[in-house]
Order: structure tokens, then sequence, then C-alpha cells
């Protein structure tokens, strides 16, 4: 049977990590009629989907996420659009934007100072009036 392997490496950390898979096994059970089951653990979860023809696994944790999945025999002719589809889906849920995900450090400084550069330069103090003199 062909087999899909997909590995992808995130920096959204475990609890954010844990959302996208949650919403890639809500998608998988609404466009492809999957059998999802979700184990949440202390370091690592475990998402196992199934349907006639296809069972695989997603294995979620800090740091990455690990897909395998085995074909039937039907399915198998259309592996490569499967796992390329399947692969556009879980980059297009971690490029989404997560308001609570960890960001690398680099990734932090780089956006403080694209925001110090979108802010106006100081304006330089602004001259006392010269007091006008009576006559």
């Amino acid at each position: 049977m062909p087999d899909i392997h997909i590995h992808r490496e995130h920096h959204l950390g475990f609890k954010e990590a844990r959302k996208v898979a949650f919403s890639w096994a809500e998608k998988a059970e609404e466009k492809f009629d999957m059998e999802c089951t979700y184990e949440e653990g202390d370091k690592e979860d475990l998402l196992t989907f199934t349907r006639s023809g296809v069972k695989g696994t997603l294995l979620v944790d800090a740091h990455q996420f690990e897909m395998k999945a085995q074909l039937g025999f039907l399915f198998g002719a259309f592996k490569d659009r499967i796992e390329a589809e399947i692969g556009e889906q879980l980059d297009a849920l971690l490029n989404a934007p997560h308001p609570n995900a960890k960001k690398p450090a680099a990734d932090k400084k780089k956006a403080a100072a694209d925001a110090d550069a979108d802010k106006p330069a100081p304006k330089a103090a602004a001259k006392p009036a010269a007091k006008a003199k009576k006559a």
C-alpha cells in the first residue's frame, strides 16, 4: 500500500499546535468524511484518522507535526495529489495568524525593528519664541 509521510516544523508552541491539529481534524471530517480521534498527552498528542481506503495518524508536539497515512488500492492511484493537498492544508493552517503563538527570537527582534521603522522620526525640540521688545 502507498504511504504518505508529511513532516512540518513549527514555532507555535504546544498549545497553539494542538489548536491547529483540532482544526485540521474538523476539516478532514467535513471535507473527506474522515473519522478522527484525538488523544491529548503531556508532551505530544496523537490524532488518528480513518475512512474507507485511508487510515493514518498525525503526531503533534511543541515543535513539529508528523503525519503518516496508508492509502488503499483505489486511493493509491491519487497518492501524489492527496499528499500535496494535505500538505497545502497543513501549511495554510500553520501559516494562518495565531495570536498566542510563540515566535522565534529573531522574528521578535525583526518585528520590533519594523515597528520602529514605521514610526515617524522624532521632531526636534521647538525653540522658545523670541520675546518681542516693547518700545
